[in-house]
């Protein structure tokens, strides 16, 4: 009987033995998978932040170009110009028939734009998106000019001619949709990016505003 007493003693101590380390070699297996399932998807959330962002980045460089809108323009208008000679005794005179076609150009420099990935906060800033650069390339004529011997046309006319011209073409491009026009191909390139950013579930911010919709985005520089 003492025997058997042992005996059934040794065999339930091993067995609690056996059982303690099952139960330990289980938690660590478990504690294993665990770290190794976090880790894994810490790599895969590392990864898709990683892709996300280069995709963002490869969508700004894409708009990052000149974008040119172009507009047509005449202006016509008579110069004169009147000189007294003689202790006023007599006036020297210069006309002429300006006849000018303007080609003007309204053009967004993109490559200007700033722009900050934020990988933390999943957001794209838009720090800074350059003005509108506005050329005026006039083509002029003259025609039935008469100007007398001590009054001819010179350098000085004809730079003022063309300060004239340009000033008020520049008051028509003012007064046209040109600069609408311009504007609105500009959105449109910036919309690229909202909806790249709202498709990856990022956000776009400019000026500490919150982009929610390309309606919103439309308005921002206007």
């Amino acid at each position: 009987m003492f025997v058997s007493h042992v005996f059934l003693s040794n065999f339930r101590s091993d067995l609690i033995g056996i059982m303690n380390r099952f139960v330990f070699g289980f938690m660590v297996a478990v504690l294993v998978f665990a770290g190794f399932w976090l880790w894994s998807n810490k790599q895969d959330s590392k990864e898709q932040m990683l892709e996300s962002s280069s995709l963002i980045q490869q969508q700004i460089e894409q708009v990052g170009k000149l974008i040119v809108t172009e507009g047509y323009f005449s202006q016509v208008f008579t110069y004169k110009n009147s000189q007294n000679l003689f202790l006023n005794l007599m006036t020297s005179d210069k006309k002429a028939l300006v006849v000018a076609n303007a080609k003007v150009t309204v053009e967004y420099d993109l490559r200007q734009m700033q722009t900050e990935i934020d990988q933390e906060n999943k957001t794209v800033i838009l720090k800074r998106i350059p003005e509108p650069v506005i050329n005026i390339y006039p083509d002029i004529e003259y025609y039935d000019v008469t100007q007398d011997y001590f009054n001819k046309f010179g350098a000085a006319d004809y730079n003022k001619i063309k300060s004239t011209i340009n000033a008020r073409i520049r008051e028509k491009v003012d007064k046209s949709n040109l600069l609408e026009n311009s504007q609105d191909r500009l959105m449109s390139e910036l919309a690229n990016i909202f909806i790249l950013t709202k498709s990856l579930g990022w956000t776009l911010q400019y000026n500490e505003i919150i982009v929610e919709s390309e309606e919103q985005l439309q308005n921002l520089k206007r």
